[in-house]
């Protein structure tokens, strides 16, 4: 089957996507970090944040912000084409609250190394939570359980690492998967490519 999917990078900044033609849906994921702007240029995509579902036509856009739940789903299983840009947010705001502040830097602490090993027990004692609750507000304020964060994490790092041409087996490794089949459903649950047609899909504008 042909690859559909190209992704334009200019710097970790910015970052353009084409879909062509594809049938290709997302399971509920967030985007730290970096606003998403999408524009249909062909079918109809059905965009699900929570429990509202918006459909989305060709000509029309639609924007979604840093750290907000979010699913893409084909619409009658056709196929649609978009241009996706993802722009990096400058500045998080900061929150005057105590707690919000100790999650986002447990949320930056797994931005800057995803490939660590993070103990629930260990985070919520470090900022005088108990686990549950601190799962349940960690979710509640970047939108994906620390568990899928971290995930998702690993994945964008594995994405940067294979635009340097790295080897797949090392990166799986150099981002804290067990083995390259566990980095390989990670990966095609998030990218919705393998990691390999990944690699071949990146194109550099100059």
């Amino acid at each position: 089957m042909r690859n559909n999917i190209t992704y334009y990078k200019i710097d970790d900044n910015i970052e353009y996507i084409y879909y062509q033609q594809t049938k290709q849906s997302y399971p509920m994921h967030t985007h730290a970090n970096h606003i998403t702007f999408g524009y249909i240029l062909d079918g109809v995509v059905c965009i699900i944040s929570g429990v509202k579902k918006c459909l989305y036509h060709a000509g029309e856009c639609f924007c979604i912000m840093p750290d907000t739940p979010h699913a893409v789903e084909t619409v009658n299983d056709t196929a649609y084409s978009m241009i996706i840009i993802c722009i990096a947010e400058n500045k998080i705001q900061d929150e005057s609250e105590n707690e919000i502040a100790c999650l986002k830097s447990l949320k930056q602490a797994i931005l800057d190394a995803p490939e660590n090993i993070f103990f629930i027990e260990d985070m919520a004692r470090n900022i005088g939570l108990s686990s549950y609750y601190m799962i349940r507000r960690f979710k509640a304020t970047c939108g994906l359980t620390p568990h899928q964060f971290q995930i998702q994490c690993r994945v964008r790092k594995a994405q940067k690492l294979l635009e340097q041409g790295k080897s797949v087996i090392e990166v799986a490794y150099d981002t804290g998967f067990c083995d390259q089949s566990h980095f390989d459903r990670c990966f095609h649950k998030i990218v919705r490519l393998t990691p390999s047609e990944y690699k071949r899909s990146v194109k550099r504008l100059v």
